[in-house]
């Protein structure tokens, strides 16, 4: 799961989906308008992206209704999609469909999905073109103190400090070694689907695990998981960086 929350109007539920493709790695237009063939139609969204000099090109309908889509909803919207030349159109509704929606997109490019399967459907590649840079980008500076060489001017340290310092590794290492695992390095030569969550179900049960806050090893989502995650990283890598400061040159 990308996210646990729910869009709560139309307009954000198109926003969480453009987001979603942006983070993919799509260029993405939210209410492009676009020509036709009949004229000029706004979409929702849409996203394109270049791969080896081929375009492929995704429009997606928003409809944050409070009853299942009909049939001629889909109808209309494949038209479109046909129109523009469109790999691909998603309807994601937060309903469903009725039944004659569903017989009317079989054989098409167009695919009747829900917010959640939405988010499964790019979930692997939401996770590997964002979650993982985002980790590396954004906490490759506390990694380094979860390395287990010993930095160079650990020794140029107060025996004061070289306890703090130990204090630290001990408080911090094990998060720093779960999200180098969570990484993009680490899925380099593993093509092994996405790892699940949360944490703690994947962890075998250790008092070490105790310097982990809950709500980042109990975390069922992986947007929010990032959140939590980057928040607590940054403040650990804060208080390396005090120790760094007085004795790297």
């Amino acid at each position: 799961m990308i996210t646990r929350n729910a869009p709560d109007t139309w307009q954000s539920l198109q926003t969480e989906v453009g987001r979603i493709l942006e983070e993919c790695g799509f260029g993405v237009e939210v209410e492009k308008k676009i020509p036709s063939a009949r004229g000029v139609v706004e979409l929702d969204v849409y996203a394109e992206e270049t791969v080896r000099g081929r375009k492929y090109a995704i429009a997606c309908e928003c409809k944050h209704w409070k009853s299942r889509i009909p049939q001629t909803m889909v109808h209309g919207f494949r038209t479109v999609v046909q129109e523009i030349g469109a790999n691909i159109g998603y309807i994601v509704s937060m309903e469903g469909f009725q039944s004659g929606a569903v017989a009317a997109s079989d054989l098409t490019n167009l695919k009747l999905v829900t917010w959640q399967e939405f988010q499964d459907i790019f979930e692997e590649s939401w996770f590997e073109e964002f979650f993982t840079k985002q980790i590396d980008e954004k906490l490759d500076g506390l990694m380094t103190y979860a390395e287990p060489f010993l930095l160079a001017w650990f020794e140029r340290m107060s025996d004061e400090d070289k306890a703090k310092y130990y204090s630290l590794k001990e408080k911090y290492d094990l998060f720093g070694i779960i999200m180098q695992s969570l990484g993009p390095y680490s899925r380099v030569f593993r093509k092994e689907p996405i790892p699940t969550l949360p944490l703690r179900a994947r962890l075998k049960p250790d008092p070490i695990l105790s310097t982990i806050p809950d709500h980042i090893l109990d975390e069922t989502a992986y947007r929010e998981l990032l959140d939590a995650s980057v928040a607590y990283g940054e403040a650990a890598h804060a208080e390396f960086r005090v120790l760094r400061d007085k004795y790297a040159t």
